[in-house]
């Protein structure tokens, strides 16, 4: 499950609040039937946060096997350090770590027992591509064995990939929450793009009907539109050839703009 928004959007709050690190203002954070602190105590949470740091002068072995002791129902150390594909690692002082290989072991705290929810804050920031593939597909295995796994990104590519459920925040408020197809779907938008030649007559093309964005490179032009058959017709309407013409439906990434930039419209 990912949880996108802008910066400022509440994401990070929504996960403290969750996590117990903060309070609420007003209301009450439940997690599992209990208080967030509870269901941590009790192991059925695992968590990689962006803030806090790790303990430099032991070894990545040390602060597993550290994180393993504490947890309820743990795993193995060796079987947490293969599984973060930190097993190389295991020597290694914490402080002369990479800044991916540092992510890896967070990834590892996180998941050194047997949690029923694994919250995750920009997990693959740092990370190679390489990298990025290998944890996610540890996380398709965590979640194949009936854990739940809720993760903050701006990769929207990882959550369109990923995620079987999508929650956008602006300004601490849900703005959206379905499958990545469904939020494409409340965009209510479609691209279109074509190519012209001669002179492009961008005010003509801006009085489009439907048109909600215009862009234009040279002699391409990529549009967005409430209504794409409608904007396609009425461009024939004015006498152009577009060659090269396609229309297809938005990106999670462009739906998410189109999302957004409509609430601050109507904030306004």
């Amino acid at each position: 499950m990912a949880l996108l928004g802008p910066n400022g959007a509440g994401k990070s709050t929504t996960l403290d609040l969750l996590l117990g690190l903060k309070n609420p203002d007003s209301g009450t954070v439940r997690l599992f039937g209990t208080s967030p602190r509870d269901a941590i105590v009790a192991g059925r949470v695992g968590a990689m946060l962006q803030s806090g740091g790790l303990m430099d002068e032991v070894t990545v072995a040390e602060l597993v096997r550290l994180a393993c002791d504490l947890h309820p129902k743990p795993y193995r150390p060796s079987e947490v350090l293969s599984r973060a594909g930190i097993a190389q690692l295991a020597d290694r002082k914490v402080h002369k770590l990479s800044g991916g290989q540092a992510q890896r072991v967070r990834f590892a705290l996180a998941t050194a027992g047997d949690s029923d929810l694994i919250v995750l804050d920009e997990p693959t920031t740092g990370m190679d591509v390489t990298t990025r593939q290998a944890f996610w597909a540890t996380m398709r295995e965590q979640a194949d064995q009936g854990r739940t796994v809720l993760f903050a990104t701006h990769y929207l590519e990882e959550a369109d990939a990923i995620a079987d459920r999508v929650l956008v925040l602006h300004r601490g408020r849900l703005l959206a929450d379905g499958t990545a197809a469904e939020i494409k779907a409340k965009a209510g938008a479609r691209r279109v793009s074509f190519d012209l030649e001669g002179t492009v007559d961008e005010p003509a093309l801006r009085a489009l009907p439907f048109l909600t964005s215009l862009a234009v490179s040279g002699q391409t032009v990529r549009i967005q539109s409430s209504d794409a058959d409608a904007t396609v017709h009425a461009l024939y309407g004015l006498g152009l050839y577009p060659r090269n013409l396609e229309v297809a439906g938005l990106g999670l990434e462009q739906a998410f703009v189109a999302i957004t930039t409509a609430e601050e419209a109507k904030s306004k």
